[in-house]
């Protein structure tokens, strides 16, 4: 992966939108990332990292903690990344969860976090591969990158200070880091795992012993020897038991056989008794059941008359009705009758009613030929009053118009009157205005000599301050100069005399290769420390940066000065006799002037508003008299129509009654003739349909009558021939008349229940005599026995036969229980066998992969060891590279002492003294030398071990100040190996000689409003 460009807005200590265009940097840089502490260096990673992963490269702060503080509020915290895998390009744009302004409104709101990712053709074209979930984006990069977060921190980004802790630290410590680089964590758990099987398996066979145990203690057990024992001393024990219940069990079963048959002979003569005693109870029923049959002949006789009876009934029933039908039609026929002796009346006397009909009818025609004329008189005095009307609005309006114009005119002269007395005000006060703006201007000219003579005395005494301060800080420059230069000599000076002390006799010189050495270097001085050295050199480069510091302020003074004595000049120049008078006076006179003008003003303001307000009155003068004239013609025009419309008025009054000009009174009159025509109208009808329906009435009343009377005489007749036929058949079937009949007719449902109970008797009484016979014969000869005795006998048996089961039911639980039990133990021997076998592999596998054993090397650092001595192959040649050879990185593969861990402890072989010796023997700068070597070998082979990606560039944030000229150049020669490779190399540092070696920068400023980017090229 190739970075293209990134646009950081208010992130980190970027206020504003920063872009970073890394194209510009050239093919495969090695590139510097320079600034002050706490300018931004890491935040450029940062921001790469959270743009594809929504994480930091140290993963210490959330995406939401980067909004710089410095930032508008209207500034979304945002960062876009733009990169090339191969030769497809990627846009991607996120945003973390922030604060926000409301886009309406006051207050803010919570931005949640998105994602943008777009892939980019070749021809420019964009393709929006995510729209805005930012855990689709993220899934989307990590396949196309083959990389998750973490990976990428370990292959790409090199952050400051974990390979030197890496480094240093011990096999426990550094399995924690190796474990996280390259994710070895599956190894762990499978420890983990089988640990907990092992321990779940031990659990699990104690568990089995416990439970075996227990069946021991609750049988009542010592051993397996006792349960055999005690089940082979209970087998014949049982058997005799079995062959006593047996016995027992048939005694008893004869007894009840006993006690039952003898049971069953007592049932039988208790039965006879109680069908003796029905018997008895039947023969007193025999009275009540005889006189039951009669009741049930009668009725039976009763049914066959019963037709005869009903026919009868009915035709009595058909005869009272068809004398009432008669009654009511006599009554009907006699209404009817007066009903229509009043219509005739009435019908009699139509003619009088027509009459007054045709008279309402020529009284309402005369009354609506008045409704024109009359509303012809209404428009007429509607005209005439609005004539009225407007003729006496206009004559109003016309005083009004009058009165106007008189007022206007007598502001009109009094507005001329006051005009020569405010221009004589205006033109005293011209020449006011011209001095107050020569004096003014005076003034403000004196007040910027003052301020220029101020700060003028100001710098100057700055300046002197600054020179002070110059010649101080040289001579503290030229000491610590001069100190460090006699260091760096006795210290160059000094590494021969090194060299010399360990040269051995007839062993080859280093340096020139000679085994002979006549005269070895030897050093009078104490030598210094390299630390000494560097702090020195610090501490020269500081006072020179210091005395540049002060040069510079002091060039700046020295030209401020001449700037505003210049100034200071050119005023004095100006003012000339002003520069004499105090500014308080100055100002007093000003005041004074300026209220001069002030009235000035305000006259020459009155008198243009009372020149426009004369005009406006000329004008509304002139308007006013022409409408007066205008409205004038309108009244006289006015007064004419009013005479008119009085005249057309009059004459229409004379033509309508006095008692109908009244709209109102004539509609009402109308009305009444109207009621009245409609009211005679609906009489004469009422009276001719009532004297219609009273002559039909009558005719059907009349018609109903005769037709009473000829259904009376038919049901008489009826009624008579049906009587005749009952008595006949009463005399025919023995009932003495219609009323014995009536008392001896039953339901057919009670002639049914009473032949029911007859025939029941009947088998009653059968049924008891055959029974009583039955039982009579069987029990002939025999003696009813005593059940006392065989009660005795049967409860004798039964207590025999509970005892002996009892005893048999005591042997046979706890021969069960031995024999469950034993079954019991032989499975949980079973069961503890097998989880023994299982114990012995899983539990050796947990020893093993828990370095449980003589090693004392876990599953995951072997794992880890392995992966170590690829990386250490690795840097062990950079690291070679940049010691010149001397060095190389060995894993330490002996056991530690008691249980620390081991296996991953580090060493380092001097090939100055062949010998190995502890990491921790290194010094500052060859430590350095190695956690860089170490960190470029852990990316080579986490790259190598992500499944063959390929990445394009390495960034390193690790300082560099603890490295000497010559290992500062090799370290940079490493990189520019890796350059010229094909990588991007980025390098986070301050170091000074670092910006000396690599040309091409990217500076970040740091500034109190936020921090720039800059791109510095060679």
């Amino acid at each position: 992966m190739r970075p293209l460009k990134l646009v950081m807005s208010a992130f980190g200590p970027f206020a504003s939108t920063e872009e970073t265009d890394f194209a510009a940097l050239g093919t495969n840089p090695l590139f510097l990332i320079n600034g002050p502490t706490g300018a931004g260096k890491t935040t450029l990673l940062d921001a790469i990292c959270f743009a594809l992963y929504g994480k930091t490269t140290g993963d210490e702060r959330e995406g939401s903690q980067m909004r710089c503080d410095l930032a508008v509020d209207s500034l979304l915290t945002e960062v876009t990344f733009s990169f090339a895998l191969g030769d497809i390009q990627y846009r991607i744009r996120r945003v973390p969860e922030q604060q926000r302004v409301k886009k309406s409104g006051d207050g803010y709101t919570v931005q949640k976090p998105e994602a943008q990712l777009y892939r980019i053709d070749s021809d420019g074209s964009e393709h929006l591969l995510v729209a805005s979930k930012v855990s689709e984006a993220t899934a989307e990069i990590e396949q196309l990158t083959g990389l998750d977060a973490d990976q990428f921190r370990q292959v790409m980004v090199l952050p400051q200070g974990k390979f030197r802790e890496l480094l240093m630290a011990d096999s426990k410590d550094r399995e924690k880091i190796f474990s996280q680089l390259f994710q070895t964590q599956i190894y762990r758990k499978i420890e983990d795992k089988l640990k907990l099987q092992a321990s779940a398996i031990s659990k699990a066979v104690l568990e089995q012993r416990n439970i075996r145990d227990g069946m021991l203690r609750n049988s009542a057990l010592d051993s397996d020897e006792g349960l055999n024992t005690e089940l082979a001393e209970l087998s014949p024990k049982l058997a005799q038991a079995v062959e006593s219940k047996e016995k027992a069990s048939l005694a008893f079963i004869d007894a009840n056989k006993q006690f039952e048959s003898a049971k069953l002979l007592v049932n039988a003569f208790d039965a006879q008794d109680k069908l003796k005693q029905a018997a008895e109870h039947l023969s007193e029923q025999k009275e009540a059941i005889g006189q039951r049959q009669f009741s049930l002949e009668n009725g039976q006789k009763s049914q066959q008359l019963k037709p005869v009876l009903d026919v009868s009934q009915a035709r009595e029933t058909e005869l009272t009705h068809a004398q009432s039908g008669v009654t009511q039609a006599q009554a009907a026929k006699q209404r009817s009758e007066q009903a229509l002796a009043l219509s005739q009346s009435k019908f009699d006397s139509l003619s009088e009613l027509e009459q007054q009909l045709q008279l309402a009818q020529n009284e309402e025609q005369k009354l609506s030929q008045l409704v024109p004329q009359l509303q012809g008189l209404d428009s007429l005095q509607k005209a005439l009053s609005l004539a009225t009307n407007e003729r006496d609005q206009a004559k109003n309006k016309g005083i009004e118009g009058q009165v106007t114009l008189a007022g206007v005119k007598e502001q009109r002269q009094a507005g001329e009157q006051h005009i020569p007395l405010l221009e004589q005000t205006a033109n005293e006060q011209v020449n006011a205005q011209q001095v107050l703006t020569a004096q003014s201007e005076l003034i403000e000219r004196y007040q910027q000599w003052q301020v220029a003579s101020h700060h003028a005395d100001n710098t100057e005494q700055a300046l002197k301050q600054a020179e002070a301060k110059g010649k101080q800080l040289r001579c503290d420059a030229k000491d610590k100069g001069e100190a460090y230069d006699q260091l760096q000599l006795l210290w160059h000076r000094g590494q021969a005399s090194i060299l010399a002390q360990k040269l051995n006799p007839g062993e080859p010189c280093p340096v020139c290769g000679s085994d002979v050495h006549p005269m070895p270097a030897y050093s009078e001085h104490t030598l210094p420390t390299k630390d000494e050295l560097e702090s020195s050199k610090q501490a020269c480069e500081a006072a020179k940066g210091a005395l540049n510091q002060a040069i510079a302020d002091y060039k700046g003074l020295k030209a401020q000065l001449q700037e505003q004595v210049k100034l200071r000049g050119e005023y004095s120049q100006k003012l000339g006799e002003w520069a004499s008078h105090s500014l308080d006076s100055l100002q007093s006179l000003l005041k004074k002037m300026q209220l001069q003008v002030n009235q000035a003003n305000v006259a020459v303001q009155e008198l243009s508003q009372l020149r426009q307000q004369i005009q406006n009155w000329q004008s509304k003068e002139r308007d006013l008299q022409t409408q007066l004239d205008a409205e004038r013609e309108i009244f006289h025009e006015l007064q004419n129509r009013v005479a008119s419309a009085q005249g057309q008025s009059d004459q229409a009054c004379i033509a309508i009654p006095e008692q109908y000009r009244s709209i109102d009174a004539l509609n009402s009159a109308i009305n009444q003739a109207q009621n009245h025509l409609t009211g005679l109208q609906q009489a004469i009808n009422t009276i001719r349909q009532s004297h219609t329906q009273a002559l039909e009435q009558d005719a059907a009343q009349s018609a109903a009558l005769a037709g009473a009377e000829s259904n009376l005489t038919q049901a008489r007749e009826q009624s008579n021939k049906a009587q005749a036929e009952l008595n006949a058949e009463l005399g025919k079937s023995g009932f003495s008349d219609k009323q014995a009949l009536t008392q001896a007719l039953l339901s057919t449902e009670a002639l049914k229940d009473i032949a029911d109970e007859i025939a029941k008797y009947q088998q009653d009484c059968i049924a008891n005599q055959t029974t009583l016979t039955q039982v009579s014969n069987k029990l002939d000869g025999q003696v009813k026995p005593l059940l006392t005795d065989a009660e005795a006998l049967v409860a004798t048996s039964q207590t025999e036969q509970r005892e002996a089961e009892q005893s048999w039911q005591v042997l046979q639980s706890r021969v069960s229980q031995l024999t469950q039990t034993q079954k019991l133990l032989q499975e949980a021997d079973a069961d503890a066998k097998k989880l023994e076998d299982e114990y012995a592999i899983i539990g050796t596998l947990s020893q093993v992969a828990n370095g449980q054993t003589g090693n004392k090397i876990s599953l995951q650092r072997f794992v880890l060891s392995v992966l170590l001595d690829d990386v250490l192959l690795e840097a062990s040649h950079r690291l070679q590279m940049m010691s010149k050879g001397r060095y190389r990185l060995i894993r330490k593969e002996d056991r530690a002492k008691g249980n620390k861990a081991s296996g991953l402890d580090l060493e380092v072989e001097d090939a100055y003294t062949s010998k190995v010796r502890p990491v921790a023997t290194l010094s500052g700068g060859e430590s350095f030398m190695a956690a860089l070597s170490m960190a470029l070998g852990l990316s080579e082979v986490v790259q190598a071990y992500a499944g063959g990606i390929k990445l394009d560039t390495l960034f390193i944030d690790e300082g560099f100040g603890s490295l000497d000229q010559d290992s500062l150049d090799l370290a940079i020669r490493t990189l520019m190996d890796l350059q010229s490779s094909g990588r991007m190399i980025g390098v986070i540092s301050h170091v000074s000689e670092m910006k000396e070696q690599i040309g091409t920068r990217i500076d970040i400023i740091k500034t109190a409003q936020g921090s720039k980017t800059v791109i510095v090229l060679p």
